[in-house]
């Protein structure tokens, strides 16, 4: 039995459909993996390092994708979305089942033919992506953490800023 991972149960479905018995298909909904809420979760000393951790209501989630992993690590394929939140997606779920060198699929279209190209050629997470999102998600923190608790001071508790907002 292979495992195709995707974010979302619709598209979970779909691709069932299309890649037939071999395959069984999982969704995330979505990230698994975050900063903390309740603090800054950038280690300002060391290159400002995220401080990723299972978001709360992952746990089932990622309880039920180890229950459905197969023997061998090649039939994992990680196909979530094909830009850097996908990317970052995919890398999360790696870490989180442990997964050392899965199978990175990508596909811009749900049909059959995409699906299947995309299981005969699969790639490596792009680590790339992966800093470009993880620096998104840092300058995102680093800006919002901040200013939102001016703002709350300042103005109103319970607004928030971050790097879009600030300006």
């Amino acid at each position: 039995m292979k495992l195709v991972i995707v974010e979302s149960p619709a598209k979970a479905r779909t691709i069932e459909r299309y890649l037939g018995e071999d395959f069984s298909v999982a969704a995330t909904l979505g990230h698994v993996m975050d900063l903390p809420k309740s603090k800054l979760g950038v280690d300002l000393e060391k290159n400002f390092e995220p401080q990723y951790e299972v978001m709360p209501d992952k746990g089932k989630t990622l309880r039920d994708l180890k229950k459905k992993l197969p023997k061998s690590e090649k039939n994992v394929f990680l196909a979530l979305d094909p830009d850097r939140e996908g990317e970052a997606i995919a890398a999360h779920v790696a870490e989180a089942l442990k997964l050392k060198k899965p199978n990175r699929v990508v596909f811009h279209e749900v049909t059959k033919q995409a699906i299947q190209d995309a299981i005969d050629n699969p790639r490596q997470i792009s680590e790339d992506m992966v800093d470009a999102q993880k620096a998104r998600r840092v300058l995102d923190r680093l800006v919002g953490y901040k200013l939102s608790g001016l703002l709350w001071k300042k103005i109103w508790y319970g607004l928030s800023a971050g790097r879009v907002q600030s300006v």
